[in-house]
Parts: structure tokens; sequence; C-alpha cells
């Protein structure tokens, strides 16, 4: 890979693991129902005017768009909202690993290999030692809003398989039309008028958040991914979101002064471990296998 786009992809790592300090900062003054529908309205306009709709049927995309947004982002935040630590939050959502490769055996017929079962049982493992921290804690329920937020973070990568080889900017672009009506209905009724009204007030702290979800993190993000995976094979590529976390730990300490404890620790250390045996353990596999024998 070359300079120019080993940079472009620890970019991407970069705006990735801060958009979880940018969730914290933007829920702390905007509502997460009516956050969800303003980030997806920036991600919608203008760039719907400007990049062409994928060769996908509106009904994908209607599912994708619901997934993705209307379920998984309003977790999220609401998760975040109720005290979820954003640096946990994001190595949590990178269950949504195992939760893809769950439904894929489900829905698309994959077979995973003994290295994406032992992956995800190392994963689970560290999963359990963080709920067990959180046990009878007010972390709890967002933890486990969180899990959900993956869980349908994996439907939405299904959803995005099942569209096959398309622009992936306009797919998540036009998807983008989808969640911003169900998500400020679901604020005026569960939120109030005044979490409308209270956009009146917001700092520009909150502002360059919404901006930086909005922008930063999707179309800047998303739209750089795209380009690297277009140029490179997705084996190449795919490793580097396993930085994310490690941005998003280290963006949540020095900005928001997050402490992690020694378990939750233990608990991350296993999730990474299991995330790196689910990327590397099949080519470490293929190569042993193709090895010549002495």
């Amino acid at each position: 890979m070359p300079l120019r786009d080993l940079l472009l992809a620890l970019l991407v790592v970069i705006v990735w693991g801060l958009n979880f300090v940018a969730i914290k900062w933007g829920v702390a003054e905007v509502s997460p129902f009516l956050l969800t529908a303003l980030r997806y309205i920036g991600c919608a306009l203008p760039a719907v005017f400007f990049i062409r709709k994928p060769a996908v049927s509106w009904s994908l995309l209607i599912v994708y768009g619901v997934t993705v947004g209307v379920l998984q982002f309003s977790l999220l935040f609401s998760a975040v909202k109720l005290g979820m630590p954003a640096g946990l939050a994001s190595l949590v959502m990178q269950i949504q690993v195992f939760f893809t490769m769950a439904l894929a055996v489900l829905f698309l017929g994959e077979r995973p290999g003994p290295f994406q079962i032992g992956g995800a049982a190392v994963a689970l493992a560290g999963l359990g030692a963080i709920a067990a921290e959180q046990l009878g804690g007010a972390v709890l329920v967002p933890l486990l809003m969180t899990l959900l937020a993956a869980f349908f973070w994996g439907i939405s990568n299904i959803a995005t398989k099942r569209a096959g080889k398309v622009d992936m900017l306009g797919f998540v672009v036009w998807g983008s039309l989808v969640p911003p009506i169900p998500m400020l209905v679901l604020s005026l009724v569960f939120e109030g008028p005044q979490a409308f009204a209270a956009l009146g007030h917001v700092s520009l702290q909150a502002i360059g958040s919404v901006l930086f979800i909005a922008y930063g993190s999707t179309l800047l993000g998303y739209g750089a991914w795209a380009v690297l995976l277009g140029r490179h094979p997705a084996s190449l590529v795919a490793p580097f979101s396993l930085l994310v976390p490690v941005v998003g730990f280290a963006a949540a300490m020095v900005l928001l002064g997050e402490a992690v404890s020694s378990l939750e620790i233990l608990g991350s250390a296993l999730i990474f471990v299991g995330l790196v045996l689910n990327v590397f353990g099949p080519r470490v596999l293929a190569r042993l296998r193709s090895a010549p024998i002495a």
C-alpha cells in the first residue's frame, strides 16, 4: 500500500475513533433521537443531489436505512446519553463483526472457520468480563443497548452484502434519506417539542459535533473507505478498523477524562484479541497450509 493510501487509512481510523467523543459531546446538548435525525439529514443533503442512486432496489435501501439509522445509531446515541463511556462504546460496537458472521451463516449460507469461531469465543469472554464489571451498575443497560446497536449494524452489513458491488458512498447517501422522518417523529413523540426548542440554545461544540458526525465520520469516513476498498483487497484494508477502538479509548481518556478499570482493560483486551483472530487467523492458516514441507 503506497504511503498516500496508508495515510488515508489512518485518517479514517482517527476520524472514526474521534466520532465517539463527538457523539458524547453531541448527546450532552441534543436529544439522541433528534441527533440521529440531524446526522442523516446532514448525510443526505446536499450530497443526494450530486451522487447518483446506486443500482439497488428501494426496498434494500429502506432495510439498510432502518437498521443502520433508525435502529443502530438511535440505540448507540441513547446508550451514550445514558452513560455508556465513549471509549468502551467504540470497542463494543466492533462486536458487529461476529453478529455479521452469525447472520451470514443464517441468511447467506456462509460457514465460519475455526479461527472465526475461536475469535468469537474469546471476544464473548471479554464481553462477559466487562458485563460482570457493570452488573448492578448504571452502565449495564447502556452496555446492552450498545450490543443491540452492534446487532443491527450486523443486519445492515447483510443488507450491504445483498447490494453487491455498488458505489458504497452512493449507497450510504441514498440510504440516509430513510432515517430522518421516522427519527423526527420518534423525537417529537418521546423527547417532546422541548428537544426541538433546545436546538436554539446549543453551543458551538454541539454544532461542531453534529457536523463532524454527519460529514466527517459518515461522508468523509465512508467515502475514503470506499476509495481504499476500490484500490486494494478488502483483506488489506479491513484490518485497519481494528485501530478504531484504540483511537476511541485514547481520545475518550484525553478529551473526556474517562477512566478504565482493570476488569474493563482485561475484557477489552480479550475482545481485541478475538477481533485479531477473526481478521488474521484465516490468512495465517492459509499460509501455513500452502507452505512447502521441508
